[in-house]
């Protein structure tokens, strides 16, 4: 939309970079909280979360540079700049880099993901907001009334009126947010929290893909890359509920405030 906010000399605010900021500070801010109130390491949370990052920032780019593959291996820099990413491979990779960091310290890991997941989806409800002002990531053309014209410097794939799937995903997000945030704070097995964000996540983002227009996404077989790994995070998520449902509880090891 109008991704450049305010310039001062040589610098420029955009909006894309400035949302993405918010959400990772209100995702640091969140996770300490929760700590402090679910008796995880405080002291230690900051660094937990900076590692995270660093697993999704570096899966997402690294799930993006196969899904242009052809085109990296013409121009390998080219890929590595460009502001290209997956955010199912920074979720992917966020999970893994966390769980490395919880066999190294001895952490509960399954604790530390029901816990702090919530803070992940208010991060994506900002970072949606960012692509919306930047124009990437933008849905199918369309001439209804809710279509948005994104100026032709933008990273809108068209410069026709398209669906602002930015906003529905953030909406989304912000929902996921809620409803997680709710289920550890308030629901009857809180230990099925980060089950219910990858199940809801995954759901949302099947769907929605249906109505996005940029096909730099990939493909693969009749679906495209997200959809793809929305399958298995959806069934993944399930199994979590079900194995939950089907195993003798610990009570040590309960979520509790």
């Amino acid at each position: 939309m109008y991704n450049d906010w305010l310039t001062i000399g040589p610098v420029t605010i955009h909006g894309y970079g400035a949302m993405i900021a918010i959400g990772i500070l209100a995702a640091f801010w969140l996770a300490e909280k929760l700590a402090k109130k679910y008796d995880l390491e405080s002291d230690k949370i900051d660094s937990f979360i900076f590692w995270i990052l660093v697993w999704g920032w570096g899966v997402s780019k690294l799930t993006y540079t196969l899904t242009v593959f052809k085109d990296f291996l013409k121009n390998p820099l080219s890929v590595l700049s460009s502001g290209g990413w997956v955010v199912y491979g920074g979720i992917i990779g966020g999970i893994l880099g966390g769980w490395i960091w919880c066999k190294k310290h001895k952490w509960n890991f399954m604790k530390y993901f029901n816990i702090l997941i919530p803070c992940v989806a208010l991060a994506q409800g900002f970072g949606r907001i960012g692509c919306f002002f930047a124009g990437c990531c933008g849905g199918i053309e369309t001439n209804a009334w809710y279509g948005v014209t994104f100026p032709a410097d933008s990273l809108a794939w068209s410069t026709h009126p398209i669906i602002p799937t930015q906003l529905i995903s953030s909406a989304g997000d912000f929902l996921i947010f809620y409803l997680t945030y709710r289920n550890l704070t308030k629901g009857k097995h809180p230990e099925d929290t980060a089950a219910w964000y990858l199940m809801l996540y995954s759901f949302g983002r099947f769907f929605i893909e249906f109505i996005r227009g940029d096909l730099i996404r990939g493909q693969i077989g009749v679906l495209s890359t997200s959809q793809f790994i929305a399958v298995f995070t959806f069934l993944f998520g399930a199994w979590l509920i079900w194995h939950r449902q089907n195993k003798t509880v610990d009570p040590k090891k309960e979520i509790k405030a």
